[in-house]
């Protein structure tokens, strides 16, 4: 049975450089940094003090009042990316078949300011006053969930959890929906927003965070030899893919194909990848494969490029082992430079960076870069966006546990 071709017809996105798809390209474009001192609650006690949280966000735009108090911030984010997403593709509910519409939406840690304020009202109140929507309002595969609900859409209902990796697989799986018919239409993505006490202080704890208190804007500096590690950013990405022939007979706009996804293990270490980023690069070969084609056809990486010392060294190897001299000719940059590490969301807003990239030709730059790593001797697009002739991009993300991610977008033709 040969696969059916699936692409990508609708887009949404909240991320700390922008709340719309085209606020957050427009920022990419020109370099902003989105990273900003932590002023929600106190951090006078935390070692890192910054984050890259999304800015003026509008919930009544998308949702009521009744509908916000039974949802998690980051179920709000997931939403209002949603809504945008399945708003910009032009489904209609009335003239598709919604029994074949799917949802696969994750997050890489869910509810967790939610879970704080609830425990503070448990120790302080006691247990009578726990909301009823407790549960509800933490739990990850609710975006999913209350997406259907809202628009009935009755297809697949998932949400993937695989920490870093989450926007990544919720896309890779949706496309395995429908190349496999049991979707012709599935909204994948991921949202997070783990910027509370638990959260950062965590991350802190790990060690996995730049402590550049005195300059946050360049906290997020990946491949420079002075990284120090991620910034914790928040955030949601989802995408609407559609079978072809679908999209095609209600004549939607078609950003782009998405032609490939593959998956590996490391198998290695609980947070740190192996310096020859074997899993990585296996992760990379799955994608091509699966996609059909050879790795001198890909012109542009979209890396997961985290800003950690390790990190950062084990995915230029990678890159270097299944892209060998062709890995010279390469464009790779790092969204996370500008809107920090979205963690679960991160795959879902940099597959839309991605796409961008194909539908417009043009890559955005890695910002923070001012001393390169020579360890790190790839082209790294560090001065400004730049036109690029793209007709096969890779999307990588690389998680705790060592699950690795990557999805490869094609110009549409």
């Amino acid at each position: 049975m040969s696969k059916r071709r699936v692409v990508v017809t609708g887009m949404g996105c909240l991320t700390p450089i922008g709340n719309s798809v085209e606020e957050f390209w427009s920022s990419a474009l020109k370099g902003m940094s989105g990273v900003t001192n932590i002023t929600t609650f106190d951090v006078s006690d935390m070692s890192v003090k910054f984050s890259a949280s999304v800015k003026n966000f509008d919930v009544e735009t998308y949702l009521d009042n009744k509908e916000q108090r039974k949802m998690d911030l980051f179920m709000q984010y997931g939403m209002a990316a949603g809504i945008q997403a399945i708003t910009d593709s032009k489904l209609d509910s009335k003239n598709i078949n919604s029994d074949k519409v799917g949802i696969s939406i994750g997050s890489g840690i869910g509810g967790l300011q939610y879970i704080e304020n609830t425990h503070t009202t448990y120790t302080s109140s006691g247990a009578r006053r726990i909301s009823p929507f407790f549960v509800p309002a933490s739990i990850i595969n609710m975006i999913s969930g209350n997406l259907s609900i809202k628009f009935g859409f009755k297809g697949p209902n998932l949400s993937i959890v695989t920490a870093c990796t989450t926007g990544t697989h919720n896309i890779g799986e949706g496309f395995r929906q429908i190349q496999y018919s049991h979707a012709d239409v599935m909204i994948c993505g991921g949202a997070e927003m783990a910027t509370s006490p638990l959260g950062l202080g965590g991350f802190a704890a790990a060690r996995a965070l730049s402590t550049r208190n005195e300059d946050p804007k360049t906290a997020s500096r990946p491949w420079d030899i002075n990284r120090d590690g991620f910034v914790l950013g928040d955030g949601a990405g989802v995408i609407v893919l559609e079978e072809l022939n679908h999209a095609l007979k209600r004549n939607a706009k078609i950003y782009a194909e998405i032609s490939g996804y593959g998956m590996s293990a490391d198998a290695y270490h609980m947070t740190l990848p192996p310096e020859t980023g074997d899993g990585a690069a296996r992760c990379m070969e799955n994608a091509l494969i699966d996609a059909g084609i050879k790795a001198n056809q890909i012109e542009y990486i979209n890396a997961h490029g985290t800003s950690t010392p390790a990190g950062d060294v084990a995915e230029v190897a990678a890159i270097k082992n299944i892209f060998k001299d062709h890995s010279k000719k390469l464009v790779v940059n790092s969204t996370k430079s500008m809107i920090g590490h979205l963690l679960g969301s991160a795959g879902g807003v940099e597959s839309i960076a991605t796409i961008l990239s194909i539908y417009n030709q043009k890559a955005h730059p890695t910002i923070n870069i001012f001393n390169q790593d020579p360890k790190c001797d790839l082209n790294f697009n560090s001065s400004k966006s730049s036109n690029v002739e793209i007709s096969h991009a890779l999307s990588n993300s690389f998680g705790f546990g060592g699950t690795n991610g990557s999805l490869i977008f094609s110009k549409y033709e």
